[in-house]
């Protein structure tokens, strides 16, 4: 299988010897150590990689201690024959060089590859021979969508927030929910539940005291993502705001993935559109159902899948792609994620 994008410290991959698989999201990180026959070694898991906030070497150096405790479960002590980080914010060429280089510094292997953690997700949900092509959509904490195509040809977006165009996420979702809880309450838009029923999440009976305890800060931020579930379930009680907002994040999703698929050539063939992160793998009836309607309508062909299993699945996946490994060792790596 071709994997023609990232960046990295590309020495040959040593086939043979076991490889560090990375996938390192806004909220988790995970790192496994997989032999060249499929078998997972040692995992472990650990908080969110943001480099954007912390800085590359602080932020690797968290991804470090990982690295270690995988390597001391397993009995590991030299390099492995490459690692395959697949990291969340190496959304810019720039961005990923400046990560492997970092990354190579510690010797872990003496080939580095990096790439925007969608790709982990987009080769989890590709079949494992030939010259495999598709399109991924994560929605997690943020939104992104890359593709691969025939040749390697690979298609993208920035995917570095309002300045590039972004729209949506578990994040972004959040914010427009309270946004429209406020409106709702002081009569600048519709009336919806959302305002009574957001201050209730918080423990609070009104807006006002809710828009006040969060404006000084008496409410942790971390605890505002937890309004994205309530979203979706005032959506699904026939809300008709909280139902609009469901609506343009599918349009989202659908428009990306569209998007993708026309710049690789792929809108006449039967090709995977990948949907991953923790917003579509919830599989909520009106958003799966709003997407898969919009994809069957703008892209025919397209065979939209959504991927369960962890994305550092995909890191592993690509390790063995550039090992050259044998059929027997996807079908052993995948067996043990199923």
């Amino acid at each position: 299988m071709s994997s023609a994008h990232g960046g990295g410290a590309e020495a040959a991959a040593r086939a043979g010897d076991p490889a560090l698989a990375v996938d390192a999201g806004n909220s988790k990180t995970d790192v496994a150590l997989v032999g060249a026959d499929g078998t997972v070694l040692a995992t472990a898991r650990g908080g969110g990689f943001q480099p954007p906030l912390v800085g590359v070497a602080r932020a690797v150096g968290g991804l470090a201690v990982l690295v270690d405790a995988v390597r001391e479960r397993a009995g590991v002590t030299g390099p492995v024959g490459q690692v395959a980080a697949y990291l969340a914010n190496a959304d810019l060429p720039a961005e990923e060089d400046a990560l492997a280089a970092e990354i190579a510094s510690y010797g872990w292997a003496p080939a580095v590859t990096v790439a925007n953690d969608t790709f982990a997700l987009l080769r989890a949900g590709l079949p494992d021979t030939g010259d495999p092509v598709g399109v991924a959509v994560v929605c997690g904490a943020g939104t992104n969508c890359v593709g691969l195509g025939h040749g390697g040809r690979t298609a993208r977006f920035p995917s570095i927030g309002r300045i590039s165009g972004d729209w949506g996420g578990g994040g972004h979702l959040a914010e427009e929910t309270l946004w429209w809880a406020a409106r709702a309450d002081d009569g600048r838009g519709e009336p919806s539940a959302l305002a009574r029923e957001v201050p209730a999440y918080f423990g609070l009976a009104t807006m006002p005291e809710l828009i006040e305890a969060l404006h000084f800060k008496r409410i942790p931020h971390e605890r505002r993502y937890g309004l994205t579930p309530l979203l979706f379930a005032v959506a699904a009680s026939g809300d008709a705001v909280a139902r609009a907002v469901v609506a343009r994040q599918a349009e989202e999703i659908a428009l990306m993935a569209t998007v993708a698929l026309g710049r690789l050539d792929l809108l006449d063939e039967e090709v995977p559109v990948v949907l991953g992160g923790g917003v579509l793998a919830a599989r909520h009836p009106l958003l799966h159902d709003q997407v898969t309607r919009l994809l069957s309508e703008r892209a025919p062909k397209a065979l939209p899948q959504v991927v369960t299993e962890p994305p550092v699945l995909g890191a592993a996946l690509h390790a063995l792609d550039r090992a050259g490994a044998a059929a027997e060792s996807y079908a052993r790596l995948r067996g043990q994620f199923g």
